[in-house]
């Protein structure tokens, strides 16, 4: 089963730049980097040139020898069967993390063959460029982020019709009671399996949920894998302690990141090296706290009070244990980690919109918003909630202090606005900053109209929504 992945958009746009730059694909493992480069060759281009560093070692020998791009193209005719010609062929360069040569090479191909669609991923990449102290050529290479698949993209393999509605509200009005249930179910559905493609075609596919289980299960084995075999030996343990203790940190009512979770006794120092490694393989995402919500955040973050979230939320349910019938069916066992579950899906919906990381903002222990997002010139709070009960004083005392100028509350209740508070269905925030966006610019009130939208925000806002407001 296909996936469309809006990626596709902006793989388009690199291709028809006039100052384009040799693309960098980086993304974590088994998010579909190899595919979507395949893919976009084989709809955007008359011949498609696939050199793996990892199947083919000799290809290297290539790179060690030169920096003559002209002749780099044309040593590599003879591991191709399709012809290199500019404009007409992609030429991608898969596992480049295992050739240096390759990732320098990038830089001549920006300076003396723009001409050439180059395109390069690679795996555990940002991790392989700290271990052999390699260097990405600055300047010189655009780098694109993968994620996994996103609700949004995830709604329209399951239910296209579903899809098209949503996309195509026109009025900032709740939505018909069929279509909210039918938006919940899919969206538990996507609680289940995650945003893993493989899991997400199995689901979709209609096997089995232990046949979902057992796909989420081999990437976390591969993951533990990649952790014996790319980390130092001292980081190994700590890097498999860290990964593990994920639920944990999330469970707690507070999610502040405490090291003596992961084991008694564990420090800072110890375990950094640890955790930048899962953020750079990009299998967590680490958010910090702002002691004062002001543009820009970055300016007043907290580096030592943050919370760890999974790259994938059906990789943390996987790794939590919590059965799919759990999640599906409502269990009231489930409440807490429910919460957890919801904070870490809402976060992946937030990041691929503007591949910027939130922030979160608490009060001397008596107010925690859970997300902050940086808009041009305005700061939005959003508060995440699991279900359809919304009490809480956190986002009030936010509001009282710092008088934002809208809010945003996710939870399983229908679309509204009242009060500078706008609610918003949990499976609608993968169109979170096509709403703000809106919603800053033109201070509408419940029922002005959503659009028309600028012709490049409609449905592809992944990469620009937050400059257009």
């Amino acid at each position: 089963m296909k996936i469309d992945r809006d990626i596709i958009n902006r793989l388009k746009q690199w291709k028809e730049r006039e100052q384009r730059k040799p693309l960098l694909l980086k993304g974590a493992r088994q998010t579909g980097k190899t595919w979507i480069m395949e893919e976009f060759g084989k709809s955007c281009f008359e011949y498609v040139a696939e050199f793996n560093f990892d199947r083919t070692h000799e290809l290297s020998s290539i790179f060690e020898k030169t920096k003559d791009v002209q002749r780099i193209l044309k040593e590599l005719t003879l591991f191709t069967s399709v012809p290199l010609e500019a404009g007409r062929t992609l030429i991608i360069f898969d596992e480049i993390q295992l050739c240096e040569g390759a990732l320098n090479s990038l830089k001549y191909f920006c300076e003396d063959a723009p001409q050439y669609h180059v395109i390069a991923a690679g795996s555990l990449l940002g991790v392989a460029v700290r271990k052999k102290q390699m260097s990405v050529p600055v300047g010189k290479v655009q780098i694109m982020k993968m994620y996994p698949v996103t609700f949004k993209e995830f709604l329209r393999a399951a239910d296209e019709q579903l899809y098209r509605y949503v996309d195509g509200l026109t009025a900032f009005e709740p939505l018909p009671e069929i279509i909210l249930n039918k938006l919940s179910l899919e969206y538990k559905r996507y609680l289940v399996c995650g945003g893993m493609p493989e899991a997400v075609t199995t689901l979709l596919s209609g096997d089995a949920i232990t046949a979902v289980d057992g796909v989420l299960q081999d990437i976390l084995d591969l993951y533990e894998v990649d952790f014996s075999k790319y980390a130092l030996p001292i980081e190994i343990p700590r890097i498999n302690d860290l990964w593990h203790s994920l639920p944990s940190q999330l469970a707690k009512e507070n999610r502040k990141f405490v090291y003596r979770v992961v084991k008694s006794g564990a420090r800072a120092r110890e375990y950094e090296d640890a955790l930048l490694w899962l953020e750079e393989a990009g299998l967590v995402y680490r958010l910090f706290n702002v002691s004062k919500p002001a543009l820009p955040l970055s300016a007043y973050r907290d580096l030592s009070a943050f919370k760890l979230y999974a790259c994938d939320c059906g990789l943390l349910r996987r790794l939590a244990r919590l059965s799919a019938e759990t999640i599906l069916s409502g269990n009231i066992g489930y409440t807490e980690f429910k919460g957890a579950l919801t904070e870490n899906a809402l976060l992946q919906s937030l990041i691929p919109q503007s591949d910027v990381m939130p922030y979160y903002w608490s009060s001397d222990n008596r107010a925690e918003v859970d997300f902050l997002l940086q808009m041009p010139n305005s700061i939005i709070p959003v508060e995440v909630k699991s279900d359809t009960r919304v009490s809480g004083k956190s986002l009030s005392v936010y509001r009282s202090k710092y008088q934002p100028a809208v809010s945003l509350r996710f939870s399983m209740n229908n679309l509204k606005e009242g009060n500078g508070v706008i609610s918003c269905p949990l499976p609608m925030a993968d169109w979170t900053y096509r709403l703000l966006c809106y919603r800053l610019q033109n201070s509408f009130t419940a029922q002005s109209p959503l659009s028309p939208y600028p012709d490049n925000v409609s449905g592809t806002l992944s990469a620009s929504a937050p400059s257009l407001c």
